[in-house]
């Protein structure tokens, strides 16, 4: 039996990148088989900035399963999860919206982020601005120990763990504090050396890039804007096509060597990019492979979240109970 249970997931807003790997996929592979995992796909989430374009949402969801079986996850280990199947996700947001101030969401970093992206309007739906409230009870639903998350995410954590405490100290100690864990590389800057890959931004590679679109953008990626000549001397601290050989090659002789030569100005760019177009398609071919495997077999990929679904549901169903006891509700069973 496992000692401790980890709750994560994605909205199914598009393909999965390399950002998402090492924020948070890369984490979630490897734990599996030390936590009980179950991995949410938040499709009602994603619905509060999409609410005009629901073909979207039901489209990725399954590219996004396609994604986490073709990285590792396994269906057999991790119970993959509908958001919308769980009804007892609703009913806590609901419970948990009364814990927590307007003034409070709007100070959330990364709601503000997201708001500065989406909604230059200000015309922002009272769903979106509320999705902490709901990821709260996501975690809470099945009383996550851990939750895997990049450091942008955060914000949205210390949110959770604000509204467990405030829940537990009106009703009694009945929802368990989650902790974060951080990934090795807690964020991946874009392509564009902005401070994050982003799918809104652009500046992604994903898993479903063919390696030809991959190449295109690893040559144009940002590099060190200091340097004009192939022989000027080169930073490597905070030079995107660096952070990137660091995190995906696993020739580490040849990055340090490649770092040399870069700060002395003995190679160029185009050569250092090529190297890690090299690096990465050793790393994404086998993702892809498995990944077309799953073309043309939505039967089985429904079947899939369904029976992660049903079992979330179960357990979803305890806590929501533990909740409406402790709230002095009454329930009709």
């Amino acid at each position: 039996m496992y000692k401790e249970r980890i709750l994560t997931g994605d909205r199914p807003t598009g393909a999965l990148h390399l950002g998402h790997y090492v924020g948070s996929l890369q984490s979630r592979v490897e734990l599996q088989n030390k936590y009980e995992t179950f991995i949410l796909i938040a499709d009602v989430q994603a619905l509060t900035d999409n609410f005009n374009n629901p073909d979207k949402i039901r489209k990725n969801i399954i590219e996004l399963l396609k994604d986490y079986l073709a990285v590792g996850i396994d269906p057999k280990v991790s119970k993959i999860v509908l958001q919308s199947g769980i009804p007892q996700i609703a009913e806590l947001t609901v419970f948990y919206s009364n814990l927590v101030t307007v003034n409070r969401l709007l100070r959330n970093p990364t709601v503000k982020s997201e708001i500065r992206e989406k909604f230059a309007d200000k015309n922002i739906p009272f769903g979106f601005l509320g999705y902490p409230v709901s990821q709260a009870a996501d975690i809470t639903s099945f009383m996550a120990d851990l939750v895997p998350v990049g450091d942008d995410q955060l914000p949205m954590l210390e949110q959770t763990v604000e509204i467990v405490k405030s829940f537990n100290s009106i009703y009694g100690e009945v929802l368990k504090v989650p902790k974060p864990k951080l990934s090795k590389l807690p964020r991946l800057v874009g392509l564009d050396g902005k401070s994050k890959m982003s799918k809104s931004l652009g500046n992604t590679i994903r898993f479903a890039d063919t390696l030809e679109d991959v190449k295109k953008k690893i040559m144009s990626m940002y590099t060190d804007p200091s340097r004009i000549h192939k022989n000027d001397p080169g930073h490597v601290v905070g030079n995107p096509v660096f952070i990137y050989h660091d995190a995906f090659n696993t020739n580490k002789d040849e990055v340090d060597e490649l770092k040399e030569l870069y700060t002395n100005g003995k190679i160029g760019d185009v050569e250092v990019k090529e190297k890690l177009f090299i690096a990465l398609k050793e790393f994404l071919l086998p993702i892809q492979e498995r990944r077309h495997s799953f073309d043309g077999r939505e039967d089985y990929l429904y079947d899939i979240l369904q029976e992660g679904t049903l079992f979330a549901r179960d357990v979803a169903a305890k806590t929501l109970n533990a909740v409406k006891d402790a709230m002095k509700l009454i329930q009709y069973n």
